[in-house]
């Protein structure tokens, strides 16, 4: 059975990674620059050999320091906030002691000192002590407060990813509920086809929004919604699909498609008396995945207000944004009586 974890372990960064390692050797070379220039008044030639010491010995106890806590950072991140925090605190300040001695005992080995205990000896290690205590438990401070503000940020994106995923509107859902009731007395087997792809349907719907899914499976799903869909409209609704050399192990947020689909259709096939064609278009470039979708523009310029529109498009553009950043792009523009919503997003392998 596993251990259950504390309530502050969660806050306590992983002192092991790269990325720590790097900032506690920055710090270091940072703490050895500002003594440099705070014992010298010009830099001179005797300033940059006192960086020069001053870089070794702030490398050499933070090779240290980074080695110990990899090194026991399998028990610390058992430990609660606090619990953990004085034992780093503890072991960097042996790591202090253990990384000075190693440094005197380097100056006497290449024989810049002639004593392997010089009289400063003792000084040396409690102003490193000392010091290293202070810029211990404010390096310590930072990294905590840091590592719980990423924390944060991971929570409050998975949390809008998922709310954003959860939007779908409730007249899809009533829709489809009435299509598939009027079909349960003249064409049951059919009605049954169609209940069981709104649950798949919503099954997807209400699945983690942080995972991405294959392509294929987000084909199937759009399937599935428009088979739905045209249950209701009928001949109204024509599909024409075009897939073109798209990986099938690409991978993409799960229902990009089906709030764009759902959006065709309900501002740009329904309001028409004769229906139209949704196209979907998909394809790859280089390392990028492209979709476009178009449909007929309504008869009537003003038969939808395109508020809705622009929510469930605004709603994918931060969706993508949250996934992908910057390199994935969402274009809307009409052209020859169509209008177009052109995806672009690197493609992701599973």
């Amino acid at each position: 059975m596993n251990k259950p974890k504390s309530p502050g372990q969660d806050f306590l960064p992983d002192f092991a990674s790269l990325s720590n390692a790097l900032r506690i050797i920055f710090l270091a070379l940072i703490i050895a620059a500002i003594i440099t220039i705070g014992r010298n008044a010009t830099f001179d030639e005797r300033a940059w050999q006192d960086l020069n010491l001053l870089t070794a010995f702030a490398l050499m106890i933070s090779f240290v320091s980074i080695i110990v806590l990899k090194l026991a950072h399998p028990f610390i991140r058992r430990l609660s906030l606090v619990k953990g925090s004085i034992v780093v605190f503890l072991l960097l300040l042996g790591a202090i002691a253990l990384g000075t001695e190693l440094v005197i005992f380097g100056l006497y080995d290449l024989g810049l000192i002639s004593s392997r205990w010089p009289s400063w000896h003792v000084a040396l290690l409690a102003r490193s002590l000392l010091i290293g205590a202070i810029i211990s438990a404010l390096g310590l401070r930072y990294l905590i407060v840091s590592h719980r503000a990423e924390a944060d940020s991971r929570s409050e994106q998975e949390a809008r990813l998922q709310a954003l995923q959860s939007r779908i509107r409730p007249h899809f859902l009533f829709n489809s509920m009435n299509s598939i009731a009027s079909l349960t007395r003249s064409d049951p087997a059919r009605a049954e086809i169609a209940l069981q792809d709104l649950a798949d349907l919503f099954r997807v719907l209400l699945a983690d929004a942080r995972n991405l899914v294959p392509i294929s499976a987000e084909r199937e799903i759009s399937r599935q919604y428009l088979e739905i869909e045209k249950l209701r409209l009928g001949d109204r609704l024509k599909v024409s699909w075009n897939v073109s050399n798209v990986p099938r192990s690409a991978l993409i947020p799960a229902l990009t498609l089906q709030p764009l689909l759902e959006n065709a259709i309900y501002h740009g096939i329904e309001p028409r008396f004769n229906g139209g064609t949704l196209k979907i278009e998909l394809w790859a470039e280089g390392d990028y995945l492209s979709v476009l979708i178009s449909n007929p523009l309504p008869e009537a310029a003003n038969h939808r207000s395109s508020k809705g529109n622009k929510i469930a498009q605004e709603n994918i553009r931060q969706r993508l944004n949250t996934h992908f950043g910057s390199a994935a792009t969402m274009q809307t523009f009409e052209e020859g009586k169509q209008y177009h919503v052109k995806l672009k997003m690197p493609i992701v392998r599973g």
